[in-house]
Order: structure tokens, then sequence, then C-alpha cells
């Protein structure tokens, strides 16, 4: 198992670098001047715009630039915001917090939800109950998060004044309270991801309740929640944990319009500003991020996958 994980971080070496190359490139192909932005807009002195350019460093050759900037980041140095002058580093360690509790309570709520919708549905193939679960999970992945947790502020702060519609209270401060403002977020986040779960479980558990060795495990006279419970789902909830992990890297970097919504001070808000602005190194630091961490989640689901199945390390 060690050598199964040695081998997955020698891998990440480049695909790291190959990362923070094109994110670099990327962001700097991003219309716009952030020099005339800072000396004053279209109107500015020309004079003023050089002299910002050559402060920044922008007029540099792109392989100094980005020689430069990749020195940083090693050292954990993101750089500083052109307008606030706060570093990239502490705003996301302020604001990473509030978008990794939005997300993990989104996918926690996900998971708690799809997993056991899509045993019900996949241990009762073409049953009213298999016909519902496909019916809500339609419901689920086609209605927009933002149209959702709008609904929801509507009838549960507005109408009902149940729950708070916006804000965010720290999880030191009051978890009652952190929890309170965040359950319509959780819950309109979660019911896209819970539905697309349920799927993916159902189709999973369906094909493996048809292999020979379920049909053994029958034979010798195992009850229906053994055989299910000890050999199917183990099995089945395996490809499953490829969509979990995707969905928690795809919340933790696209929370943005919920965020605003709510007015969450996560990172999506934090870089839909950056972009408006066209503030670079916030850019660049925001999608470094966002980028490491789908990489660092596809390295735990092949982990997991590991222990799951031995068979998977020895590839």
């Amino acid at each position: 198992m060690g050598g199964f994980i040695a081998r997955r971080l020698l891998a990440l070496i480049p695909l790291l670098l190959l990362i923070s190359f094109a994110v670099f490139a990327l962001v700097l192909a991003i219309p716009g001047d952030p020099a005339r932005t800072i000396a004053g807009g279209l109107d500015a002195d020309e004079q003023r715009v050089s002299e910002i350019r050559s402060e920044l460093g922008l007029d540099d050759p792109f392989v100094v630039q980005y020689g430069r900037w990749l020195g940083d980041v090693v050292t954990g140095d993101l750089g500083s915001s052109l307008f606030t002058e706060r570093t990239v580093t502490s705003e996301l360690a302020d604001r990473f917090p509030v978008t990794l509790s939005l997300a993990l309570g989104a996918v926690v709520l996900a998971v708690l939800i799809g997993v056991p919708l899509g045993i019900l549905a996949g241990t009762r193939p073409g049953s009213f109950v298999d016909r519902v679960v496909g019916v809500g999970t339609s419901f689920g992945i086609a209605v927009p998060d933002f149209f959702l947790g709008t609904a929801l502020v509507v009838l549960l702060a507005v109408q009902i004044d149940l729950l708070p519609s916006i804000g965010y209270v720290d999880l030191a401060e009051s978890p009652i309270e952190w929890a309170r403002h965040l359950l319509i977020p959780w819950v309109a986040l979660g019911v896209g991801a819970s539905a697309t779960i349920a799927r993916q479980v159902r189709g999973a558990l369906i094909d493996v309740l048809e292999q020979d060795y379920i049909r053994t495990a029958r034979a010798k006279g195992l009850s229906e929640r053994r055989v299910i419970g000890r050999h199917a789902l183990k099995n089945a909830l395996t490809p499953a944990l490829t969509v979990v992990g995707l969905q928690f890297a795809y919340l933790l970097g696209g929370t943005v319009i919920i965020e605003h919504i709510f007015a969450l001070p996560g990172m999506g808000t934090y870089m839909l500003g950056a972009i408006t602005s066209r503030d670079l190194p916030v850019i660049q630091g925001v999608v470094l991020l966002v980028a490491v961490i789908f990489v660092v989640t596809n390295l735990v689901v092949d982990v997991l996958y590991g222990v799951l199945n031995p068979k998977v390390r020895v590839t």
C-alpha cells in the first residue's frame, strides 16, 4: 500500500507543474491591463501606466515572470492584491474555511440522501420506489442550485422566518448559528449532488446484484440484508467514491453564485471581485488553489480505491 501511495505522489509532481504553468499563462491571457486599471482606467496617464507595469514586473519576459511567480508559490507566497495590498495567502486562509464548511456540509447531506435512495432504487429495479427515485433525481439534477436556494430563502426565511437568509457565523463563535446560516446553502448545493450519487449507486448496485458471487451468497442461505450489506455494497459503492470526490472538489471551486446570493465571505465572492477588478494575483491564487484541491481529491479517491480493491494497487 505504501508503494502505491508513493507512486501516486510522484505522479503529482509533473501534473502540478503543468497546472501551475497553465494557470499562470491563462490568467495573463485575460483581456485588459491591470496596470492601467490601477492607474485610473482608460483615461490614465501613459507614463503612470508604464511605471506601474515596471513596478509589477509586467514588462519582463513571460518565462521570467513565471519563474518568479512559481518560486514564490513554492514558498507559500501567492502575492498580494493589486488594490487592497493584503496578501492572497492570508485572504484565502480567512475565506477557505467558509467555502470548506459550505462544500463539506453539502457533500455530507448529499451522501446521507443519495446513498440510501440509490440503495432503495437499486434493490428494487422497475418498482414504484425505483420510479419515484428516478423522477426525484431527475428533478434534483435539472433544478439549478441558485434557483433552489432562492426558492428556499423565500419559503424558509421570508415567509416562515425559520432560518436566516444571508450572512455567516463562525463555527467557533456559535456552532448552532453557524449551522442555521449554512443550512439553506447546504440544501441548495446538496440536492443536485445527492441526485447524482443516488443514480450512480443505483446503477452500480443493479450490476453487482447480478454477479455470480451474489447468487452464491443467496444460495448459501444468507439473508438479503447480509447479502447486500456485506457483499454487494462494498463493490457498488466503490464507483460512487469518484462521484463523491468530484462533487466535493466541484463544490469547493464552484460556489460563486451561492456565496453571492447568501453573502458568504468565501473564496467564490473573493474570486468574483478579483475578476471584476482584474486583480491578477488573486485570480491566480484562487484558481491554483482550486486546481490543487481537484488533484488532491483525486489522490484521496485513488487511495480509497486501493483500500477497497487490492487489485487497483498493482496499477
